[in-house]
């Protein structure tokens, strides 16, 4: 999540006034577009950030990137500098409520993990912690399991109709999708709904108004869902939360908490489909290797977190007072953004810009890091080590159907990913031999 991200979701959840910041108020509504200076980080060539931001890191790991709404934007790249500053729970602020003109409250401010600071992020991370333990992740396994072979059924039936499939929208969307409405609980008949929301809401390229419908619609969706299930609890998350918690947690809160689960678990998890996919199909080996060996989807999925980074920035940081990082002295106000491509591409840490899956250890930073990492990391891991050998062992000769570079990525956006990723079939062995490898 970025800078503009805080913007548009504050926007989307109703508050179109003016952002009271500390140089005065600006109307964020007729903001139609992110100017360039602080824009630039979140383009890519291909899969690769610019090279403009690796000379950058290797030049100065940290640097003033421009002057935006009044504010200083400090961008951090290297991994020890974004380390220490996403580790730093009392130099910074990622509440961006006193910057509107309103704080929150239940008719539509900024709620979830992202945009709180302690006490507050405590009290609600203790909410979600215990739906996210290994334990309890456990039981979606079984679900995972269902949910792929599923779509891996309905590739193949596309693929006996057209020769041609795109794994974006047929195998890469409705993975993720489907195991959140599992995990939220939310009933068959208002799923389908929720899926016409679960759209682009982080594509940025016309200024990030784009989005606000999406963010909005969507939002409002688990709020209302909250306050149902407030009435009739149903089996997942919202529900557990409510009986274990009931008045303790207000409709807000949990639609918030509901929300932040959809917004960090469905696009990252999609784009990371889709991207890895494309990625492995250049790289044979490893292709071969997750449908033959049980236990090379690990390393190679850790890899592939770190390589591609989609979440290209972590929530803004607001510092709270001076603080020096790298040698620079940061002042009280400041925004700080840690770009995560740049530091998983650091060569101090990860030698050689390539896939690498032999020197994988999981010490990247695709989850983020500190009292902000994702808190559903292991959810997203049990997701792609699934599907990718999934796929894989179904279709061992797939086949991208252009060059890689010739896909349409996403020109500048927050959580990066392709438009479509058209896959041709060059053979395929039996689903009942795949389920039974």
């Amino acid at each position: 999540m970025g800078l503009v991200t805080t913007i548009t979701s504050g926007i989307a959840a109703g508050l179109r006034s003016r952002l009271i910041a500390r140089a005065g108020g600006i109307d964020l509504t007729r903001l139609d577009r992110v100017p360039e200076q602080v824009a630039w980080p979140l383009r890519r060539t291909g899969v690769d950030p610019v090279p403009r931001l690796g000379e950058m890191r290797d030049r100065d790991p940290v640097f003033r990137l421009a002057s935006f709404l009044g504010l200083d934007v400090w961008l951090v790249t290297g991994d020890a500098e974004a380390r220490e500053v996403l580790a730093d729970a009392t130099s910074y602020s990622t509440d961006i409520r006193p910057y509107f003109g309103r704080s929150g409250s239940a008719d539509g401010d900024i709620g979830g993990l992202g945009f709180t600071d302690p006490p507050e992020h405590t009290r609600l991370r203790k909410l979600l912690t215990p739906e996210f333990t290994m334990r309890r992740l456990a039981r979606l396994q079984p679900t995972i399991d269902a949910v792929v072979e599923r779509q891996l059924d309905e590739l193949t039936a596309a693929f006996e109709i057209d020769g041609q499939v795109d794994i974006a929208q047929a195998f890469a969307f409705p993975i993720p999708f489907l195991v959140i409405c599992e995990l939220l609980g939310l009933p068959d008949d208002r799923r389908e709904h929720f899926r016409t929301l679960a759209s682009a809401r982080f594509d940025i390229s016309s200024g990030g108004m784009g989005t606000i419908g999406a963010i909005s619609g969507s939002r409002d969706f688990l709020l209302r869902e909250a306050a149902r299930q407030r009435r009739e609890p149903g089996p997942g998350l919202i529900g557990q939360i409510i009986r274990e918690h009931g008045d303790e947690i207000s409709d807000f809160d949990l639609g918030g908490l509901a929300d932040g689960v959809f917004t960090g678990g469905l696009e990252t998890s999609a784009s990371m489909l889709a991207l890895g996919t494309a990625v492995l199909l250049q790289e044979r080996e490893l292709w071969r290797r997750l449908a033959e060996e049980p236990g090379a989807a690990a390393p190679i999925v850790e890899e592939l977190l770190r390589y591609l980074s989609v979440v290209q920035v972590a929530f803004p940081r607001f510092a709270k007072q001076d603080v020096v990082v790298g040698g620079h002295r940061i002042r009280k106000g400041a925004v700080v953004m840690v770009s995560i491509p740049a530091a998983n591409r650091d060569g101090r840490v990860h030698p050689g810009d390539r896939l690498d899956p032999s020197r994988s250890s999981g010490s990247h930073l695709a989850f983020g890091h500190g009292m902000h990492r994702c808190i559903g990391a292991e959810l997203a891991r049990m997701e792609l080590r699934t599907a990718f050998p999934g796929l894989a062992r179904r279709f061992p000769e797939l086949q991208l159907a252009m060059p890689l570079q010739e896909l349409e990525f996403h020109d500048m956006s927050l959580v990066y990913g392709v438009r479509s990723v058209p896959v041709t079939l060059g053979g395929a062995v039996d689903p009942l031999t795949s389920r039974a490898g």
